[in-house]
């Protein structure tokens, strides 16, 4: 049996869930997101709460997953979603311009990486001079998506620590050729 699955999904205050069949429409302040539940899995709501079902053990794990997809819509449609980025080097840095973040990665150019639409970018400098990215949305996936693909413009690197990193994550740093010795 799914633990995750079993718990109710509580709706936050200000938010309306319409359940029409399989498919899921939830309301908020911030936005509307909706969403197809599997066909093996059925969501009743009560209250104020989303029961989830499954038809057969074959479903144990969409019926986990139907439920913490849906709980992170309700709320991200009344709280934002946020992801922190750090870039980690003396030269390297970010600026947000319009629709677009301008990086300096120690490239010969200037990568310029599109905001898509919705989604709030902020860079703010913390006490050692590096770049912090701020990106804000009330949509979970997309944040994390949009988060993912600007640290793939540069990893940080083993030996120096230097890129763009999760400001939780942390880079354990090799020791280089002179620790042989």
């Amino acid at each position: 049996m799914s633990k995750i699955g079993k718990k109710p999904v509580v709706i936050p205050t200000g938010v309306e869930v319409q359940l029409n069949g399989n498919h899921i429409q939830v309301k908020g302040p911030k936005g509307t997101l909706e969403w197809d539940i599997p066909a093996a899995v059925t969501a009743k709501i009560e209250w104020t709460e989303i029961q989830f079902t499954i038809d057969s053990d074959e479903h144990k794990n969409l019926w986990g997953l139907s439920r913490t997809i849906v709980n992170n819509m309700c709320v991200g449609v009344s709280t934002w979603y946020e992801k922190r980025l750090l870039i980690i080097w003396v030269w390297y840095g970010a600026q947000v311009q319009g629709q677009k973040v301008i990086f300096s990665l120690g490239y010969a150019h200037k990568v310029e990486f599109p905001i898509p639409q919705g989604i709030e970018v902020k860079a703010e400098q913390d006490p050692k001079w590096n770049t912090i990215l701020i990106i804000t949305w009330y949509d979970k996936e997309v944040v994390g998506e949009v988060a993912a693909k600007m640290r793939q413009l540069k990893k940080p690197e083993p030996y120096k620590g230097k890129g763009i990193r999760y400001i939780d994550e942390v880079v354990k740093l090799k020791a280089g050729k002179s620790a042989k010795k």
